[in-house]
């Protein structure tokens, strides 16, 4: 056939003979069989003890093709570690010089199955592979698939339309990685989307795949990061920052010096990786981190772009709102000001570096965003005097009660508060994880009293999949309030329902809420939220699913209608629909 005809082009420009030769012979002879005898003995294996021993190999019917395969395969290993063996041999230029030699030869069979190999090897040990060789495997699909990963490096890097198309999946699966944790059906405060260590999310599919394609090539590495910038100005997703981070701490693990001395966020990102994995700054490591900052040398502005993006990483950022938050409460018990600190100070600064990384590399104006006053000497202190009021309640309720009758909790919020959450980014970011802290510590009381202020966030961020997946997992530590009428239409009426129809991320957090609490929350508030959660037309596919996971479980709990009419007529509540008062 004609694929044959080509696998075999390259033997005759070799002088070896082929099945197009045998062909000819036969065709144009008088005694067929003396010529197949003569084509055999000028085209077999050269070995003078042969010339005995394949006949005895006929009597016991071993086909020749069979024999030849063998001592071929033999050959071909022998081949393929002789190759590996000159890589290694003698000086740089030779050794080049004998495998540029042995491509030469070999190139023109490349098509063949049982010599590709050999030639693959050839160029994977060759630094550089001849120009045209690369033009020709890159023109052929088959060719280039075969083709080791060191070659393709050499393809990839005058080439970024390709290297982007084998990139671009990879990055899409990333995000979708991200994605299905945020929205993952296990709720859990024990176990979320940070609780993963630095090097454990390092060791995940894509990061190593892209660590294996870049190799040590800095223009790819380089590549790489420009595919990350553009996609993160092109949608504001922020884990794409986090595999910038990822991917260069992949590179430091496996100590590829070639690009961690180039790329001038290396030590800033080593440090403040040890920070993640604690999930904690410590003064030690602030020091180190506020001496790379303020070592950016004038003209050198270029590289804050790149320690903005590292810092917008998710994962640093909820490494300096648990810092702030902790140094928060310290100052209280210490009767410090927030601006009397320069850790909090330190922190601030890095937290407002990295939210204002979009903004920076969109507007390519490289300096940092300037702090605003407000933020540390009305905001902080706000916060503040709502931890000194918990302490009071909670010091209060220990106190023998007098005439006058328990003091109520605090339940208005200052206005000040609610208006720096909508119009102060950073504010908005601490106040958020303030939110998270108490109810971590289950502090029903304060979640309520604050509660309120999240429906107007800046840029919606109370709405955003990272605070709502940490919020969903701590709102199980407070599973007992979901059977309180008023604890729910707070949480659901107030909150959650007021954005469910304009957003359908929000849809599903609920969803995933209920599907977890369903047996917790009172029947009557349960079934006024399922009529609420109902998907409408325009609800995607992952809220329908959510939603009929959610209507079946709700379906079990139900009675069934013989039990119903069976029961005793006194007004007992069944036992299979649980009351706050039977619990």
């Amino acid at each position: 056939g004609h694929g044959q005809a080509e696998m075999y082009a390259g033997l005759q420009e070799l002088g070896v003979a082929n099945g197009e030769d045998l062909k000819e012979t036969l065709t144009n002879c008088t005694e067929p069989l003396k010529a197949i005898e003569q084509f055999q003995t000028e085209n077999g294996v050269l070995l003078p003890s042969l010339q005995y021993a394949l006949p005895f190999l006929d009597l016991h019917g071993t086909p020749r093709l069979e024999f030849h395969q063998s001592v071929f395969d033999e050959l071909r290993e022998k081949l393929l570690e002789r190759v590996s063996a000159i890589a290694l041999e003698g000086k740089v230029e030779e050794r080049y010089k004998k495998l540029e030699d042995l491509l030469e030869k070999s190139f023109s069979l490349v098509k063949m199955p049982s010599i590709q190999p050999v030639v693959m090897c050839v160029m994977k040990h060759l630094p550089k592979v001849p120009e045209k060789k690369l033009k020709l495997v890159m023109a052929d699909k088959d060719l280039y698939k075969a083709c080791a990963v060191e070659v393709k490096r050499q393809i990839w890097q005058d080439n970024q339309a390709l290297f982007g198309d084998e990139v671009s999946p990879l990055l899409k699966q990333y995000i979708l990685e991200k994605e299905n944790i945020l929205f993952s059906n296990d709720i859990s405060f024990l176990q979320n989307f940070f609780s993963p260590s630095p090097k454990t999310r390092r060791q995940g599919e894509v990061v190593q795949k892209l660590t294996q394609m870049i190799g040590k090539n800095v223009k790819l590495y380089d590549m790489v990061l420009q595919f990350l910038r553009t996609l993160f100005l092109r949608t504001r997703n922020v884990h794409y920052c986090t595999l910038r981070a990822e991917l260069l701490m992949s590179l430091h693990d496996l100590e590829i010096s070639e690009i961690c001395t180039v790329d001038p966020c290396h030590k800033f990102t080593w440090c403040l990786d040890a920070c993640i994995r604690e999930k904690f700054v410590d003064n030690k490591r602030a020091r180190e981190l506020q001496g790379f900052l303020d070592g950016v040398k004038k003209g050198q502005e270029q590289v804050l772009g790149d320690l903005s993006m590292i810092l917008c990483d998710p994962f640093a950022i909820n490494t300096l709102a648990l810092s702030t938050i902790r140094h928060l409460q310290d100052l209280v018990g210490q009767d410090t000001l927030p601006r009397e600190s320069p850790d909090l100070l330190l922190l601030l600064r890095m937290l407002s570096l990295g939210q204002g990384a979009w903004d920076m590399i969109d507007s390519q104006v490289f300096k940092e965003p300037k702090m605003e006053a407000e933020l540390i000497t009305r905001f902080l202190p706000l916060l503040m005097s709502f931890v000194v009021d918990d302490h009071t309640f909670t010091v209060d309720q220990k106190l023998p009660s007098e005439e006058k009758g328990p003091i109520p909790y605090p339940s208005t919020i200052p206005e000040a508060f609610t208006k720096f959450l909508q119009e102060n980014r950073i504010a908005c970011e601490i106040g958020l994880y303030y939110i998270l802290h108490i109810t971590k510590q289950r502090n029903k009381n304060a979640f309520l009293r604050l509660l309120p202020a999240l429906v107007e966030t800046f840029s919606d961020l109370a709405f955003s999949d990272i605070f709502l997946h940490l919020l969903t997992g701590n709102l199980t530590l407070l599973s007992d309030e979901f059977a309180l009428e008023e604890f729910c239409t707070s949480l659901f009426d107030g909150f959650f329902l007021t954005a469910c129809s304009r957003k359908e991320n929000v849809h599903r957090h609920v969803l995933r809420l209920l599907l977890h609490l369903h047996h917790k929350v009172a029947p009557a508030k349960l079934e006024s939220l399922q009529k609420a959660l109902e998907p409408t037309k325009q609800s995607g596919e992952a809220v329908k699913e959510l939603y009929n996971q959610l209507s079946e479980k709700l379906e079990l709990r139900k009675p069934s209608p013989a039990e119903v009419t069976e029961a005793p007529s006194m007004e007992l509540p069944l036992p299979t629909v649980p009351t706050p008062a039977s619990r």
